[in-house]
């Protein structure tokens, strides 16, 4: 059975004190556009990231708000900023870089909160009946083309509101010469 691959460019969710803090108190984020878990958006805003050797302008916002700020980029990003994110699991900031975020009203300093995405799955509870896996389970994907690999240590992540799409960062995607919407098998 196969489901599709979305490549994950870099981008920030902000706790509700830091958008306030960036944007101006009470501030809202604006709907860019929906994304394909629901709930999830791409906001209209956008911040500037800035590590010890360098900075990337524009990073999209991404809502709704959640409880502590993080950063989501590529290795590629990584060496451009200046640090060293440990591969998390999404919310998992133990031990990881902080920076600054540049907004158009302030700025804010994190301690931590820069990590390389871990690649994972998300599935509908019906859909990870169909395809025989659990939540956290741990499994391995096939991409197709020229430039076909199989991408190790996929996380599965199950959940009644999710939508079935797997999630790689940009540099990933590109190994793999895959584009959004393409079609990937998990091996049993």
């Amino acid at each position: 059975m196969k489901l599709p691959i979305a490549l994950s460019n870099r981008h920030i969710h902000l706790s509700k004190e830091d958008i306030h803090t960036l944007f101006g108190e009470g501030y809202q984020l604006q709907l860019l556009k929906d994304l394909k878990q629901p709930g999830q958006f791409a906001a209209v805003e956008k911040v500037d990231i800035v590590g010890p050797r360098g900075e990337i302008k524009g990073v999209r916002v991404l809502g709704p708000a959640r409880n502590k700020s993080q950063i989501e980029v590529s290795l590629t990003d990584s060496f451009i900023l200046g640090v060293k994110p440990p591969v998390r699991d999404s919310g998992d900031l133990l031990d990881s870089p902080g920076l600054k975020i540049v907004g158009p009203k302030r700025e804010v300093t994190l301690d931590v909160g820069v990590i390389l995405a871990s690649r994972h799955i998300h599935m509908h509870t019906d859909d990870a009946v169909k395809f025989g896996v659990h939540d956290k389970d741990r499994v391995r994907v096939r991409t197709f083309g020229e430039r076909a690999l199989v991408f190790e240590n996929v996380l599965v992540r199950v959940h009644p509101t999710y939508a079935l799409e797997m999630h790689v960062d940009v540099d990933e995607g590109n190994a793999a010469a895959v584009k959004n919407g393409d079609e990937v098998e998990i091996i049993q």
